[in-house]
């Protein structure tokens, strides 16, 4: 059935245009104005499979309101009126794609937006990690800052205790001398003390110690102090009958009963024992570590009485033994202090009093050439079988070869090891009177 070309055209234009302008509301005539002869078409003529070639279009507006629509068909073999149906889809297929790009292009935005969403956060955690960095930055120089003064402040501490330290020691020092002043008056009203001087056996940052004044009733040695009450070892004054001065003494109050007042001791070798006569005469070293008591000492000691003699050895294993004579004083010093021992007992064989009893004292500055050699003061015979002031040999092993040594000088026991050339560890030497016995704890 063949449809008048008039209605064809508005057809087409109705369904492939709709978005023109055109105002189909009132007449909508359209002519094809062809150049040759013009056909009509129906909806099965002159369609090919492939897309037909539309041409060129021009259109233009008449007074009427009527829109005129212009198709110049391109050179072909046979000619006919272009399928507008076919043409529009190419139209619609650049339209499609237009939309499609324009979806592409929100898309595109709502991206951009949510990458630029992200930005700003991005930039609002590093903004906060700036702000953090700088806030630790401030505290770690804070804290910089404290740790410097807390360091000045340790070193001004550290300066202050150097200069104050000795000072709060010896009085803490004056303290318990007094405290220990205190109890000795209490438990002997009767011994007063009284005008200052110094110990020799002290070191000049402690306590001056008192000469005596008047004197009663005070204790003449650490067995009479014993007797008063007094059973905790440690330093204290007595003084000897024989000297009528007050005197600064170490007193054992724990081996085998107590009571022994304590006239030599060697531990460590911090003190050194190589020393001449008059040293060895009044004293040296340390009451509460390495000393000499001193020869007028001893002998004002040992001659108000009957004294007995204990000496405590210790080797570098860790044995230790004794030596105990039943009897012991030494000589003044008009008589080079003579020693008078005897009556041996005890752990260990004796290399003392069979040997150096009734021995004069002497030392490397009194020209006798075994105090030279020995390098310290003893009563030496030819030269010793006991030399408990020699020098200290960490290890106790020594030889004379090695140490370019004339003869052995160490602290030396022969019968210990059967040697002169092995150094003892520790030595003690104390006495207390021979009568004295330990009261029982009550």
């Amino acid at each position: 059935m063949r449809l008048p070309l008039a209605h064809v055209v508005v057809v087409v234009v109705v369904v492939a245009w709709p978005a023109l302008w055109l105002s189909w509301a009132t007449t909508a005539v359209v002519s094809l104005l062809l150049s040759d002869n013009l056909t009509g078409f129906s909806g099965d003529e002159g369609i090919s499979s492939g897309l037909m070639q539309c041409g060129e279009y021009s259109n233009e507006a008449l007074p009427n309101g009527q829109c005129r629509l212009t198709a110049t068909l391109p050179q072909m073999a046979e000619q006919r009126c272009p399928d507008m149906f076919r043409c529009t889809d190419e139209v619609s297929y650049w339209l499609h794609e237009n939309e499609e790009r324009k979806q592409q292009v929100q898309d595109l935005k709502e991206i951009i937006s949510e990458l630029l969403e992200e930005l700003r956060s991005h930039r609002h955690r590093i903004k906060l990690l700036e702000m953090q960095h700088q806030a630790r930055t401030g505290w770690n120089s804070t804290l910089e800052h404290r740790f410097h003064f807390l360091e000045e402040s340790y070193a001004e501490s550290a300066s202050l205790l150097r200069v104050h330290g000795p000072l709060i020691y010896n009085m803490q020092r004056q303290v318990s001398n007094l405290s220990m002043v205190v109890e000795r008056v209490r438990r002997n009203p009767g011994c007063m003390i009284n005008i200052v001087r110094t110990s020799p056996l002290l070191n000049a940052n402690e306590v001056l110690h008192p000469e005596v004044q008047h004197v009663r009733n005070c204790p003449i040695d650490c067995a009479s102090l014993y007797y008063s009450g007094v059973h905790r070892s440690g330093v204290f004054t007595i003084v000897p009958s024989r000297g009528a001065a007050p005197l600064e003494v170490y007193c054992n109050m724990e081996t085998e009963g107590g009571g022994w007042t304590v006239i030599q001791r060697r531990q460590d070798g911090a003190v050194n024992f190589n020393r001449k006569w008059n040293e060895y005469k009044n004293g040296f070293g340390d009451l509460h570590a390495e000393f000499w008591l001193g020869n007028d000492h001893i002998h004002d000691l040992s001659n108000q009485g009957a004294y007995s003699l204990r000496i405590d050895l210790e080797d570098w294993n860790g044995k230790h033994k004794h030596a105990y004579y039943d009897s012991f004083k030494t000589e003044d010093e008009d008589h080079q202090y003579r020693l008078h021992v005897t009556g041996f007992s005890g752990t260990v064989e004796d290399s003392f009093a069979w040997y150096h009893d009734k021995q004069s004292f002497s030392t490397p500055d009194t020209g006798n050439i075994c105090a030279e050699i020995s390098h310290g003061g003893w009563w030496y015979n030819q030269c010793f079988f006991a030399n408990l002031n020699g020098v200290y040999y960490n290890g106790g092993r020594y030889s004379a070869k090695s140490k370019n040594l004339l003869g052995p000088d160490g602290i030396v026991w022969y019968t210990w090891k059967d040697t002169d050339y092995y150094s003892l560890k520790k030595v003690s030497m104390m006495i207390r009177p021979r009568t004295f016995r330990p009261r029982p704890s009550p």
